[in-house]
């Protein structure tokens, strides 16, 4: 390859994502007619509400033309309306659609910091993250937050780490990947640092309904005082199963920051229009399947857990929202555990697939000992994921003693 045809440094620069990097080893292992447990990945295995799919489906002139760049009016309408639902009073001017949560990150990093600039964000955190701010050439400021619960350290150190090109802090609440939900008392302390230096809040608030044990999630938006402060990113994905759709939005009460997003939006024309206009029911009368989703992941999440924590030398505290924990395991090296489960490790023709913990982190040389679980399938099948996996460590611990 000459020099003109040699690939980017920002594109050789963007971390492979811990959750898909391992997807064509999966493939291999599949190909040999083994079964492959998926707890790697935020993919429920339940099926789309019936309103989505009842509202999947073109105009009967069969033309589908592309979206306003904001998102289609019924649409923005629609969240609208779901965040009144929350208390949360939104104009249509402070809502824009995008193409899945994903996009949703990258529009708000990229209308809050220019290249070299830095975002403050808690480690682990959203892998995505790594990878539009690689892309961007925006700098990750990490806090690591401590295992087994990682709730944030006190305001009084967060401040510590505010520097003179830092133009944002990142929480993901409830937290992809540790299950944490932070309390109002986390986010106040986040909210006067805000305030103090003069810092935009990203509040990635994807897992906004999945909280347990009676908790109730604190949006950014009842901070009213920070209205130009806070940006949320959000997204249909996990609320309503229907990833696929990749629809979801950035709202936030700052026109400036609304004008920034809309003009990044034009440049990628729209989001798919049926599939926006297919959420818009759900949006609407969201309630009934969000309560029994739940529910449903709270029964997960219990079942998960206890089969985990039997696990001799598996380190992990109960998630307290989303739908994934971070275990610590008994082996040196997570990726290469997790690798070998893969390609060496099967019994009665079935093995498992988890996501190793160092690609959730910025910090060099953390969460070699860690595994994120995705508990999305059915009970039954996460108790025999699980067993997999306790098999399979005693296993490995056999092979790298010998």
């Amino acid at each position: 390859m000459t020099d003109r045809l040699r690939i980017s440094e920002r594109a050789l620069g963007v971390p492979a994502s811990p959750i898909r990097a391992l997807a064509p080893l999966a493939a291999e292992t599949k190909k040999r007619g083994i079964h492959v447990h998926h707890v790697n990945i935020g993919q429920p295995d339940l099926p789309a509400p019936a309103e989505i799919l009842e509202a999947l489906r073109p105009p009967a002139n069969g033309i589908i033309p592309y979206a306003p760049s904001s998102g289609q009016p019924e649409t923005v309408a629609a969240w609208c309306a779901y965040y009144a639902g929350l208390g949360i009073e939104l104009e249509p001017r402070d809502v824009i659609v995008t193409t899945g949560g994903g996009e949703a990150i990258g529009f708000a990093m990229l209308a809050v910091a220019d290249p070299g600039d830095e975002i403050l964000i808690f480690d682990p955190t959203y892998a995505s993250y790594l990878g539009y701010a690689a892309s961007s050439n925006i700098v990750l400021k990490a806090l690591p937050v401590s295992p087994p619960d990682y709730h944030l350290p006190p305001a009084s150190e967060i401040r510590l780490h505010v520097g003179p090109r830092t133009k944002a802090i990142v929480i993901v609440n409830p937290s992809n990947p540790t299950g944490t939900v932070y309390s109002r008392e986390e986010l106040q302390g986040i909210m006067q640092l805000a305030q103090e230096f003069g810092l935009f809040v990203i509040s990635d608030e994807t897992y906004r309904e999945l909280t347990f044990d009676g908790r109730q999630h604190i949006n950014a938006f009842d901070f009213r005082e920070m209205d130009e402060h806070v940006i949320v990113v959000d997204s249909i994905s996990k609320r309503f199963s229907a990833t696929g759709l990749r629809v979801g939005c950035v709202a936030s009460r700052n026109s400036e920051v609304m004008s920034a997003v809309l003009r990044l939006a034009m440049a990628r024309l729209s989001s798919p229009t049926v599939e926006q206009l297919a959420c818009v029911p759900l949006l609407e009368n969201p309630t009934g399947y969000t309560t029994w989703l739940r529910g449903e992941y709270e029964r997960r999440r219990d079942a998960t857990f206890k089969a985990m924590a039997a696990i001799p030398g598996v380190r992990l505290a109960k998630p307290e929202g989303a739908f994934y924990l971070m275990a610590g395991l008994p082996v040196p090296d997570s990726a290469l555990f997790a690798r070998w489960l893969l390609t060496d490790f099967e019994r009665d023709r079935e093995t498992v697939m988890v996501a190793p913990g160092a690609g959730f982190y910025v910090t060099p040389g953390l969460g070699h000992h860690e595994v994120r679980l995705a508990y999305v399938l059915n009970v039954e099948t996460l108790q025999r994921a699980v067993g997999l996996l306790a098999e399979a460590l005693n296993v490995y611990q056999e092979m790298v003693a010998a």
